[in-house]
């Protein structure tokens, strides 16, 4: 959740993401920062690290976008109803899951508790389907690649 807020701020956003006010905010922050419109060598360094936590922003935030969550709901719900959890990892409130089909998603804002009882479920797949999946902010981090 803080990476979330941290970027909504850099962006200037309350409340939903809108793409459209995003890009138009993205492109702005951009022309800003981008190293090769500054001219101060000392400045140089300080514009590299900004654009690209700009660019790693923007990116984070679609990727958590109402709309973008939309277009790719079909595949989201088919792999949490096909697939089952392969490997998962909880770090600093963001729970990531490795299901069998390949795919990667990461689920914001959960706890330590709520991962325990997750680790400690007798069927992890069950207590995802019914507590996790629709519960709390998530986003494709990996698709599956056609090698695996």
């Amino acid at each position: 959740m803080k990476r979330i807020n941290e970027y909504k701020k850099l962006f200037s956003v309350e409340g939903v993401i809108n793409l459209k006010e995003l890009k138009t905010t993205y492109r702005n922050l951009i022309k800003e920062w981008h190293p090769d419109k500054i001219r101060d060598e000392a400045l140089i360094a300080i514009a590299d690290v900004k654009s690209k936590e700009i660019i790693d922003g923007y990116h984070f935030l679609i990727s958590i976008a109402p709309e973008t969550k939309e277009a790719q709901l079909e595949g989201y719900m088919a792999t949490i109803a096909e697939s089952k959890i392969e490997d998962y990892r909880h770090k600093s409130m963001t729970m990531e899951l490795t299901f069998s089909n390949g795919d990667t998603y990461e689920y914001f804002g959960v706890n330590q508790k709520f991962f325990n009882k997750f680790h400690k479920a007798a069927n992890q797949n069950n207590f995802a389907k019914r507590n996790l999946y629709h519960a709390f902010i998530y986003r494709k981090a990996k698709k599956a690649t056609k090698d695996e």
